[in-house]
């Protein structure tokens, strides 16, 4: 299913761990440059501001192939503008497929016709089905989880994401009233299972090449879990979808579960984050407490802003300061040292790196010099010259 040769994946991975040992002091530079030379590599973009740089330029590519065609269309006026979009959607799959073969890899070339080809496929769906949201959805799902296989396109993984969550939405609007008073309950529970699913996954993974999509998509369930039964999110929708207006003195249907599921779950991610020292957990606890309390003061204004936030500011103050003196000393598991290597888990690829390579290297150690220099003579005895 995989376009890329493997070894170079292989070889990718090498080269990533090699950089981790040595910002972390384990190897020299030219150790790792040594690493880089020898192990060959996808031509991928690593310095985010060039690779928006050749997105732009292959969204400039693509349209101008695009443009291209569409002089050849122009005389079937109606019946180009039905297909069009199949056709550049066909454009992009293709560009990408030629950009693999060629060892193109999160490049930015190769994320301009990825991109550009979910877009026109979801747009020929619309055209084709009139608009029907949950086609689109569905199609746009489909084609995104194939370029993730394929591709190894971590940015697709988000897109299926998201329109899989679209197409629930747009299915559960299909039962009218009833499936939109229940969508919060059903998000959740979707969020939910494929958490589960996608944890699963990856404590079971045996390509690891797959494993930051799945990741990704992990940390995505999390917050649409959160973001389900939040309960500004639900009032919202509520409002918006059912038309419901919320009068003094009156709330939503099962208002409490609602708060009360608003500042729980946030406090389960943060012990379950320092628990397992997930630390992308952690990120995610503490903006969905963050956004707990603007939940919270978006209705009920207790205290003037500036006094909220000056006594905010204190109690992080107090809490940042107490866990560091806590922490401080700490030398292993939750601790204030910074970190000697960015991951985690590089310690335990290091002898994988070692043992693929087969380089043999061993640190280089500089004698310290002695003290008594040796050679020469005229040091009350005979020397290598023979004098006195």
């Amino acid at each position: 299913m995989i376009v890329y040769n493997k070894q170079l994946l292989d070889n990718e991975v090498l080269t990533d761990e090699a950089d981790a040992l040595c910002k972390g002091g384990f190897i020299s530079k030219e150790q790792k440059k040594f690493i880089e030379k020898e192990l060959p590599v996808l031509k991928s973009q690593k310095n985010i501001l060039v690779r928006i740089g050749f997105f732009l330029l292959g969204c400039l590519l693509f349209g101008s192939i695009c443009g291209a065609i569409s002089l050849f269309g122009l005389s079937a006026e109606n019946t180009f503008f039905k297909i069009c979009c199949y056709i550049f959607a066909v454009v992009g799959f293709a560009g990408v497929e030629l950009l693999a073969n060629q060892g193109y890899h999160n490049h930015g070339l190769d994320d301009a016709f990825i991109l550009n080809a979910l877009l026109c496929l979801g747009a020929a769906i619309g055209i084709t089905t009139e608009g029907y949201e949950m086609v689109i959805a569905f199609f746009v799902a489909v084609g995104a989880l194939f370029i993730f296989l394929r591709y190894l396109h971590v940015i697709s993984m988000l897109v299926f994401c998201l329109s899989a969550t679209a197409f629930l939405f747009f299915g559960m609007f299909e039962f009218g009233d009833i499936g939109k008073a229940i969508l919060p309950f059903t998000a959740m529970i979707f969020a939910g299972v494929f958490y589960f699913l996608t944890k699963k996954m990856m404590n079971r993974l045996n390509e690891r090449y797959y494993y930051n999509g799945l990741l990704l998509a992990n940390s995505f369930c999390l917050v649409l879990f959160y973001l389900s039964c939040n309960y500004l999110v639900v009032r919202e929708l509520s409002a918006e979808l059912l038309g419901t207006e919320v009068k003094p003195g009156i709330d939503i249907p099962f208002a409490y579960f609602f708060y009360a599921f608003t500042f729980i779950v946030p406090v389960l991610y943060l012990v379950q984050a320092l628990k397992t020292k997930d630390r992308l957990m952690l990120w995610i606890s503490f903006l969905a407490i963050g956004f707990s309390i603007y939940t919270i003061r978006f209705y009920h204004s207790v205290l003037p802003i500036e006094v909220a936030l000056t006594l905010g500011g204190i109690v992080l103050f107090g809490i940042a300061y107490f866990s560091i003196r806590i922490l401080k000393e700490k030398e292993s598991g939750l601790t204030f040292k910074p970190d000697r290597i960015n991951h985690s888990d590089s310690l335990l690829n290091a002898e994988a790196l070692v043992v693929a390579s087969t380089f043999g290297m061993k640190p280089e150690v500089k004698p310290q010099a002695s003290p008594m220099e040796f050679g020469g003579g005229g040091f009350s005895g005979g020397g290598s010259d023979g004098s006195f």
